[in-house]
């Protein structure tokens, strides 16, 4: 029986790369109904991989998937457990109140998302278990088995007010939780504040990265303060989109891809305006933005 007997250096080395990689593993969302939920096939991918044209069947991923047709998906999407560890609540910070709805321990999070709704929706969208495929309810899980938090504030507008709100919710989640990593979601029409949070400089400092859901696009980001930044952003768009174009939104992601900014972009081919709120892959966009 012999013994092989490495150099201290190389032990120091191969310590230090075991620590880095459970560090990585660690860090890591862990999994909840990954195979419901993950994409259900990739018909192109470019930009190693940043850019995704995902399979979208709306028989499929709709008549399929729900039990009552937008309205309830089937039991086997979702977990009610977590209803028992959420709220609506009012917060109250710099001036401002802001009704949101509310799950996960703020004080001890080490991530926290917040969702803004699009037009004609509140704080209730975003805490729904049944519509979008149950997409909601896996977040919620996510952001409760992981030690996150997760708010979906109501906004008052889609303007200044709103982006106010915003601004002041993510203050208070960073000045609570200043351990916490904030990423910041915006649909549809309520990406208007996430562009207006990328020109305040205080609040889009505090995010570790934003996403995008079917929303206008805006031209002048490369010259607001989230950009120079380098914030990550993400970007997903259904390719029958008849509300906002997706073509403008990867115009932008292309310019950014361009010059090595940190972005992805997920096209779902024959996706409707409301596909990416449904379909987008919470658990593999989070641990891309975290890690």
């Amino acid at each position: 029986m012999s013994t092989v007997r490495l150099p201290r250096r190389m032990l120091i080395a191969a310590f230090s790369t075991i620590l880095t990689l459970t560090s990585a593993a660690a860090d890591e969302l862990g999994s909840f109904k990954d195979k419901l939920f993950a994409y259900p096939g990739i018909l192109e991918q470019a930009d190693d991989g940043a850019f995704l044209k995902v399979d979208y069947d709306k028989m499929r991923d709709i008549h399929k998937r729900d039990e009552i047709l937008e309205r309830r998906v089937k039991g086997d999407y979702v977990s009610l457990g977590v209803r028992w560890r959420q709220d609506f609540e009012t917060i109250e910070h710099q001036g401002r109140s802001v009704d949101v709805f509310h799950i996960g321990k703020l004080r001890s999070a080490r991530f926290a998302v917040i969702f803004v709704h699009g037009r004609g929706g509140d704080r209730k969208l975003g805490a729904n278990d049944f519509t979008f495929g149950g997409n909601f309810n896996r977040l919620k899980n996510l952001v409760d088995e992981n030690n996150g938090v997760y708010f979906a504030p109501s906004a008052k507008d889609f303007q200044d007010q709103g982006a106010a709100d915003v601004s002041a919710l993510i203050d208070y989640v960073h000045a609570s939780a200043p351990q916490a990593k904030i990423v910041l979601t915006c649909a549809s029409m309520g990406t208007s504040i996430c562009w207006k949070i990328t020109d305040d400089a205080t609040a889009s400092g505090q995010l570790s990265g934003m996403m995008i859901f079917g929303g206008p696009t805006n031209p002048d980001f490369t010259k607001s303060a989230a950009y120079a930044a380098r914030l990550p952003m993400f970007f997903s768009h259904g390719s029958d989109d008849n509300v906002y174009r997706w073509q403008d939104q990867y115009a932008l992601y292309k310019s950014l891809i361009g010059k090595h900014y940190p972005t992805r972009f997920v096209l779902f081919n024959t996706g409707s305006h409301g596909t990416p709120i449904r379909m987008t892959d919470w658990r593999v966009t989070l641990n891309w933005i975290l890690n």
